[in-house]
């Protein structure tokens, strides 16, 4: 008896490969289509994605309050008629409507008729934010993945080290994904260090000759100094040409150590991989403009800013059947580069790195964390008060977090606590950080209380 189910390899693969072709293709083609071309599909998918988006409720309603529809998208400067939101306005909508907020487009039931699979955020801000993932969602979103590992170097047959934490979070699924379907690499999934062992790791990169490790540079500075603990050479010992990874961090101190200079791409959780390096290594970032329009506005007024200005990124995906994301202001800081054409050849826009958030989020060893969120997690901690202040610091070759707690116990009963803060946060963030203990009121100059009329609870002390 027919169920209606349909089942992946039913997806319309000729359809995915045409529309949204993967490497080598896609360098052979898309990637060098001229600014006319790209315009006209974009303008296209555009206004398909919008009047999709129309039939859910969080788009629709916003979008009726601020006096647009789908139908004045004539042009792609239209596009800033639509009004843009932030993750507090996804918050808000998860909380009015658990637990997937009014905002994915599909939901769990419709598992019954295409394969879903649902990733979340970290949550450090609070409720975790959860994005369901169709099935033609997560093999465009593999080959975005692989267009980006294939311009940073990974080629069809190489092994590939990928020590990004299997969670519940897409990252690295996203990367096992693309290596596996689209680039015909063998993966060895390690996960990070609580996983599986650093020198285990270091072991199979040895004899395998991996020629690449998907982590953090810090991670990677990690894996050189067992390396040589166990009598081996980065450099010379080892077969690694890339090492992908999008913020890697600490580029070049990596290069340095291993030989090979890291190579940055851009994307965020719920739209997968939306910028790759250019394969001329110039640090400059080509947008996937096949999949996404990207703009970018002044972080504290939304409005948008010159070409070569820093700003808020603003992002339309125009590639999934699913959660859409429509003029999502995510709060990375970059740039965009006056149209033109790359000196790889390319036309496709090009955007400036990663440079920050324009909130205060840090990104930690490849973690998002949010200070604010910090509190939550130490409120009912014994012997805790609450009050705190966080501080980044660069120590050595690492970014930390030093985590400043006010005590409400006996001093020579704060290691105790500092222990149990400190475990506490790893539990409910997935990244260590160091608790240092004060007493009562002295994080007054830190904060501000008393004088201030908002508490400040970080500070970057980085260089």
């Amino acid at each position: 008896m027919s169920t209606g189910m349909r089942r992946p390899h039913e997806l319309d693969y000729d359809a995915i490969q045409r529309l949204f072709p993967p490497p080598p293709e896609y360098f052979e083609t898309t990637f060098y289509e001229d600014p006319d071309t790209i315009a006209r599909k974009q303008l296209l998918r555009l206004q398909d994605r919008a009047h999709r988006a129309w039939r859910v409720p969080f788009f629709r309603r916003r979008w009726e309050a601020a006096g647009f529809h789908p139908d004045q998208l004539r042009t792609l400067d239209d596009l800033g008629r639509a009004p843009t939101y932030t993750v507090d306005d996804i918050r808000a909508s998860i909380a009015e409507h658990p637990p997937l907020g009014d905002y994915q487009g599909v939901g769990l039931t419709d598992a019954r008729h295409e394969p879903m699979r649902l990733y979340v955020s970290g949550g450090t801000t609070g409720r975790s934010r959860p994005t369901l993932y169709t099935a033609w969602d997560r093999e465009v979103g593999a080959i975005t993945m692989a267009r980006a590992l294939y311009a940073e170097g990974v080629r069809p047959g190489d092994v590939v080290i990928n020590a990004w934490a299997y969670s519940t979070h897409n990252g690295a699924h996203a990367f096992d994904e693309a290596l596996y379907r689209w680039l015909n690499c063998v993966v060895i999934t390690t996960g990070t260090g609580n996983v599986t062992s650093t020198r285990k790791q270091v072991q199979l990169a040895h004899e395998y000759q991996a020629s690449a490790i998907l982590t953090t540079g810090d991670y990677m500075l990690k894996m050189a100094e067992t390396a040589v603990e166990m009598g081996l050479d980065p450099r010379t010992d080892f077969n690694i040409r890339a090492l992908p990874g999008g913020h890697i961090g600490n580029g070049e101190r990596v290069e340095e150590v291993w030989g090979v200079a890291p190579v940055q791409n851009y994307g965020f959780h719920e739209v997968q991989n939306v910028a790759i390096g250019c394969p001329r290594r110039n640090g400059q970032l080509h947008i996937l403009e096949d999949c996404f329009v990207v703009q970018v506005v002044d972080a504290q007024t939304g409005e948008p800013v010159p070409d070569g200005t820093p700003g808020a990124l603003v992002i339309t995906e125009i590639y999934k059947t699913g959660s859409p994301q429509f003029r999502y202001n995510i709060m990375d800081l970059s740039f965009l580069y006056p149209p033109g054409r790359c000196e790889c050849g390319s036309w496709l826009r090009r955007m400036g790195p990663f440079a920050g958030r324009g909130d205060n989020m840090v990104k930690l060893r490849g973690v998002n964390v949010w200070p604010e969120a910090i509190g939550e997690v130490i409120s009912d901690v014994p012997g805790a008060t609450g009050d705190f202040f966080c501080r980044a610091v660069r120590a050595g070759d690492r970014d930390e977090m030093i985590v400043m707690v006010a005590g409400d116990t006996p001093p020579e009963q704060f290691g105790a606590v500092a222990e149990r803060v400190e475990s506490r946060i790893k539990e409910a963030m997935g990244v260590r950080m160091t608790v240092e203990m004060v007493g009562p009121g002295e994080l007054d100059t830190f904060t501000g209380m008393g004088s201030a009329a908002k508490l400040v609870r970080f500070r970057d002390e980085r260089p």
